[in-house]
């Protein structure tokens, strides 16, 4: 059985693709998909994903023992204990917490896909495990890239590039977007560091002096959890 593998190159394109058809991989490298794989990996009971630094805020009246972890613009939000570091995520900070999270882009992406069949979280850092999982599923898969306030990037990209690059040889049928990330991972591999380099969000960070985290969200294969969304909770597929 055919199945589709595309590519969905920012969230204000996904209303021109029936979610509710999909598993749907959300992607935000730079940072928020990158903590959450490593947050999981190191523990993390849940991760409740939230779309307003509000809703998080709201958390702290519940009376559990939330980490309430909040970014907007690349820096942690005033009056939160964290923001989207994958050095907030260590499993000292986070195992056997439920952490609430908002970030700029990537609980974005998330909450606009909550019509998907199943919604699951790909970084660098899960790529052979996700790639290995998806391989597994039969059913058509959208790869969703965070992108920077609606904007293309190139980090999500080039990440969605590198999952088709594991999927290709398998029963998927590509479209346009998903060969043009496949491209780009070509241009990319040798050196993902040096490429991505020359992104416009990495310059950012830079500016904000976390060139650390951007280093980090950019190694291979150092965890093996697959967040998915249960209910309202990213909690490890098993």
């Amino acid at each position: 059985m055919t199945k589709n593998l595309n590519v969905c190159l920012t969230p204000a394109l996904l209303p021109l693709y029936n979610v509710e058809e999909y598993i749907v991989v959300v992607i935000d490298i730079f940072r928020a998909t990158s903590s959450i794989c490593y947050g999981i990996e190191n523990g993390a009971e849940a991760i409740i994903p939230v779309s307003q630094v509000e809703e998080c805020s709201a958390y702290r009246e519940k009376g559990l023992d939330y980490l309430l972890a909040a970014e907007r613009d690349g820096k942690v939000v005033d009056g939160f204990d964290f923001g989207n570091s994958p050095f907030s995520y260590t499993a000292e900070k986070v195992v056997g917490k439920t952490i609430v999270l908002t970030t700029t882009n990537g609980t974005h992406a998330l909450h606009l896909s909550l019509s998907a069949k199943r919604i699951v979280i790909g970084s660098f850092l899960n790529l052979t495990a996700l790639s290995n999982w998806l391989k597994t599923q039969h059913e058509n898969i959208l790869l969703v890239c965070a992108g920077w306030k609606n904007n293309f990037n190139l980090e999500d990209s080039l990440f969605a590039g590198a999952v088709i690059e594991q999927l290709k040889t398998e029963d998927f049928v590509l479209d346009d977007a998903a060969i043009a990330a496949n491209d780009l991972f070509q241009l990319g591999k040798d050196d993902i560091n040096l490429y991505l380099k020359k992104t416009s969000h990495g310059e950012r960070l830079k500016k904000l002096g976390i060139e650390k985290d951007i280093e980090f969200c950019l190694q291979v294969d150092i965890t093996t959890a697959i967040p998915v969304l249960e209910g309202e909770r990213l909690v490890r597929l098993v």
